[in-house]
C-alpha cells in the first residue's frame, strides 16, 4: 500500500500482532482515501471533479489539511498540487509498475504548478476543491502521515513502544526500548540492517529520509526523480543524494527533508533556521550535520 513497504517493530514481542492489526486498518483506509493510483480513491474522485467541490470522508479531510499546512511551514517548497507534473513526466502508476514499463516511450511535459493555494477545503461541509485541470498528489505528506498516526494508535493500545516504518518515514511512539530505536540511516530504505551507513537512536518523534536515487525512472528524455521543485513544475536540481532529519513527528522530519532537497545549496542554512538535526549526502557522498546530528 501507498507504493512502498512497511516495517513494524514494537517494545514487547507479545504486542505485535495487535499491533499489525492496527498498522494494516491504518493503512487500507489512508490508501482508500489518498493513493493516487487507485481510481476508487477519494484523491482520485477530487483530481477528476473538473474543479467541483467533493465531498470527502474525516480521513481525506484531515491528510490533505496535513498537506497544506506542510506547504505552508515550508513556503510552498513541499507542495501538493504537483500532481499533474508527476503524472506528464511519467509517474502515473505504482512505481513497481513503473518499473517495468519501456521508458523510451515516455515524452515528458511539465506545466506549471498551481500552488497550494488553489486548493480550498471546507471543514465544516467536509468538501474539497481543486482547479480543473489541477492535480493532488499527496505521497510524501499522506505516508508520513499514516506514520504518525499509526504508531500513535497503535502504542495506546498496545501499551508499549511502536516504531513505524513507511518506505522509510520513519515514526515512534510510546515507551521506547532503552537507549531509544535504533535506525541504521541508508540512501535506499531497503538497505539490509547489516549495511553501511551511520546508526542514531530516537526515542520519540519522527526521523525521514527524501532522496533522488531510488525512485527514478527512464523516459525519452532522460532519467528523472520524483521529488518536484514546484518553482520550476520539473524534477529538482539538487546536490544532495539524501537527506535525512528528525523532528518532533514523521510529518515535520517529511517536510524538511523534501523541501532541503528541492532548496539544494541553501539547505544547511534553511534546515538551521528550522532547528531540526539533519544529515545530507552529496552526490559524491560527502555528509554534512547540521543542528545536533552526530558526524559520521
Amino acid at each position: 500500500m501507498l507504493g512502498t513497504g512497511a516495517l513494524l517493530a514494537v517494545a514487547e514481542p507479545t504486542a505485535l500482532p495487535a499491533a499489525r492489526a492496527i498498522l494494516d486498518e491504518q493503512l487500507a483506509a489512508i490508501d482508500l482515501a489518498c493513493s493516487r493510483f487507485r481510481p476508487d480513491s477519494e484523491l482520485s474522485t477530487i483530481n477528476a471533479a473538473g474543479g467541483r467541490e467533493v465531498e470527502v470522508g474525516p480521513l481525506c479531510l484531515e491528510t490533505v489539511s496535513v498537506a497544506l499546512r506542510v506547504a505552508e511551514l515550508t513556503q510552498g517548497l513541499v507542495d501538493p498540487t504537483v500532481g499533474a507534473n508527476l503524472r506528464f513526466a511519467g509517474y502515473d502508476c505504482t512505481f513497481a509498475e513503473l518499473q517495468l514499463r519501456d521508458g523510451r516511450r515516455v515524452h515528458a511535459s511539465f506545466p506549471p504548478v498551481a500552488g497550494w493555494r488553489t486548493v480550498r477545503i471546507d471543514r465544516a461541509r467536509r468538501t474539497v476543491m481543486v482547479p480543473a485541470g489541477v492535480e493532488l498528489d499527496l505521497g510524501a505528506s499522506a505516508k508520513a502521515h499514516a506514520a504518525d498516526r499509526a504508531s500513535s494508535a497503535a502504542a495506546a493500545a498496545v501499551g508499549c513502544g511502536v516504531l513505524v516504518s513507511l518506505g522509510g518515514d520513519i515514526a515512534v511512539a510510546g515507551e521506547p526500548p532503552k537507549g531509544g530505536w535504533p535506525i541504521r540511516v541508508a540512501d535506499d530504505h531497503a538497505a539490509p540492517l547489516d549495511g553501511p551507513g551511520p546508526v542514531v537512536a530516537i526515542t520519540d518523534g519522527g526521523l525521514a529520509s527524501s532522496g533522488t536515487h531510488v525512485r527514478r525512472w527512464t523516459t525519452a528524455g532522460g532519467e528523472l526523480h520524483h521529488i518536484v521543485d514546484p518553482r520550476t513544475g520539473r524534477p529538482a536540481v539538487t546536490p544532495w543524494k539524501t537527506v535525512t532529519v528528525a523532528a518532533a513527528s514523521c510529518v515535520l522530519a517529511n517536510a524538511a527533508s523534501t523541501a532541503a532537497i528541492v532548496l539544494g545549496e541553501d539547505a544547511p542554512a534553511w534546515l538551521g533556521e528550522w532547528g531540526a538535526p539533519a544529515r545530507l549526502v552529496r552526490e559524491e557522498g560527502t555528509a554534512a550535520a547540521v543542528n545536533g546530528w552526530p558526524a559520521d
